[in-house]
């Protein structure tokens, strides 16, 4: 077997990360060897393999779904907006410079067509089956003579196109079949039909609206998928605290001890990998929020000063909001605070800065004796390291290099009195450690809280994936998805006019 599909969108959000996550694992629940593929990601939550590649992290959880290490393979390009124009291109794992969307449009994109379809190629090579996610819309006509990510990739490798639709927004019909009137006839010929995604109420009442779309467009719905709460997990942008919304929405567990724990994140400009809080989210008795104001630190027992794409910006921001002297304040009076990334630069005493803002020297918050200096280079790495006595796994993302000049060692960062700096992504994941951790900030706040003894990220993350795959495996036509996978998208289906403009 040698099949793919690619999962299509009639817009952003519409489900096609969690669609295709949930196709991956039901594929492997059934004994195929499948991978993840995106052509072209945008999102600043992105994660590094263990070959050091920098990659999208809803491609990283689609890998997960599949049981395979992620590779950059799976997603050979990727954009990380640094502003409203510009972003970092990340080709092949490895940051290649920052490119405005006129300059990348206007002729990159397309020469990254043969990377693109030499990459899927090589995976297809080696699996079974590929589920390749498409991004925003495949009827952007205006970009698409270059699109690479859509039916660029459909057609460039043959693949079948099952196009999603949110139906919980409303107008999903018109939404379905414009994207298809909007198509090529060339491209309209592999569109295969439609997927339905958050329905809610009797699936009876939807049946005359799919026969009608059937005979409009001469293309069938492969399922109805009833809408779930939280089934988006490693989102590509977004401030959803995934797991809470999930894992713990329908029933909540409740704290062990008798306090809970209040974690405030500040939500800077560019925030990236928000997803670094998802596991003290999944602690019974954790209460995470997002905050954008100085008085709603007042009750956190943490504050979190995340990663960001934009350093300065950010620490502008903070001092703007009249966050930076909230935290400031916190600091004196020793309760808890945590820089990760780019939060942890900003806490030091320093930043040169001639590479993300160029600004050169700026002064950080002083909160940690840290002097942060920007390469070039951008540091991708998978470190293994203890703290707290417990056994630590994370990876790290950073053109800023820091230079540790006094307090406590803390994974690879330093910690002074209760306040904690890290580059370190993802070490929260690691459940011994998240424990200790906890353990200290409450006792430092004062909480009579005590951290669940059993708690499993990884356990939970897999509840999440298997959720997934029931969903297909319950509410789609998995026979049909098979054959669709396995031969392609059916021969002699209609063109919808008016079809795209000449």
């Amino acid at each position: 077997m040698n099949g793919g599909l690619l999962v299509a969108g009639t817009t952003s959000d519409a489900g096609k990360s969690v669609v295709t996550a949930g196709i991956c694992r039901w594929l492997v629940r059934q004994g195929v060897k499948v991978a993840p593929f995106k052509a072209q990601n945008m999102s600043l939550n992105s994660f590094v393999t263990r070959e050091g590649a920098e990659i999208g992290r809803a491609q990283a959880m689609q890998a997960q779904a599949c049981r395979v290490e992620p590779t950059a393979l799976m997603n050979p390009v990727l954009l990380k907006p640094g502003g409203e124009r510009s972003s970092q291109v990340v080709l092949l794992g490895k940051p290649v410079g920052e490119m405005t969307a006129r300059g990348y449009h206007g002729g990159r994109q397309e020469r990254l067509l043969g990377t693109v379809l030499d990459s899927l190629a090589e995976l297809r090579g080696a699996y079974d089956a590929v589920i390749c996610e498409g991004a925003g819309s495949p009827a952007e006509i205006n970009l698409r003579r270059t699109d690479i990510v859509n039916m660029g990739i459909a057609r460039g490798a043959g693949l079948p196109v099952l196009i999603v639709g949110d139906i919980d927004r409303g107008g999903v019909f018109a939404s379905f079949f414009g994207t298809v009137a909007l198509l090529a006839p060339e491209d309209q010929a592999l569109v295969a039909g439609f997927l339905v995604n958050k329905f809610r109420g009797d699936v009876s009442l939807l049946e005359p609206g799919l026969d009608m779309l059937h005979g409009l467009t001469g293309r069938r719905t492969y399922g109805v998928l009833p809408f779930r709460h939280g089934l988006g997990i490693d989102e590509e942008d977004g401030l959803r605290v995934s797991l809470r919304g999930t894992v713990r929405e329908s029933v909540v567990a409740p704290p062990v001890g008798e306090d809970v724990l209040r974690v405030a994140v500040c939500a800077v400009p560019l925030m990236s990998n928000f997803t670094d809080v998802d596991a003290l989210a999944a602690e019974p008795g954790v209460v995470v929020r997002f905050v954008d104001r100085p008085e709603e630190l007042a009750d956190a027992d943490l504050v979190i000063v995340p990663g960001t794409r934009g350093t300065v910006r950010a620490l502008e921001w903070l001092r703007e909001r009249g966050l930076a002297d909230g935290i400031a304040r916190r600091v004196a009076e020793g309760r808890p605070v945590l820089g990760v990334c780019g939060g942890f630069q900003l806490l030091g005493e320093h930043i040169e800065d001639d590479v993300e803002s160029r600004a050169g020297h700026v002064e950080g918050l002083g909160l940690l004796p840290v002097r942060v200096r920007f390469a070039r280079e951008k540091t991708l790495t998978r470190p293994v390291g203890e703290a707290l006595g417990e056994r630590v796994e994370g990876y790290e993302i950073h053109h800023g290099v820091a230079e540790v000049l006094d307090g406590a060692p803390f994974l690879d960062g330093c910690r002074v009195g209760q306040t904690w700096g890290t580059h370190w992504h993802g070490s929260l994941e690691s459940d011994g450690f998240r424990r200790a951790f906890l353990r200290e900030v409450a006792a430092a706040a004062g909480r009579r809280f005590v951290p669940a003894p059993d708690t499993s990220f990884a356990a939970l993350r897999e509840e999440q994936l298997d959720r997934l795959g029931d969903l297909i495996e319950q509410h789609a036509d998995t026979d049909a998805l098979w054959r669709l996978i396995e031969s392609g998208a059916p021969s002699g289906l209609p063109f919808v006019p008016p079809g795209a403009p000449a």
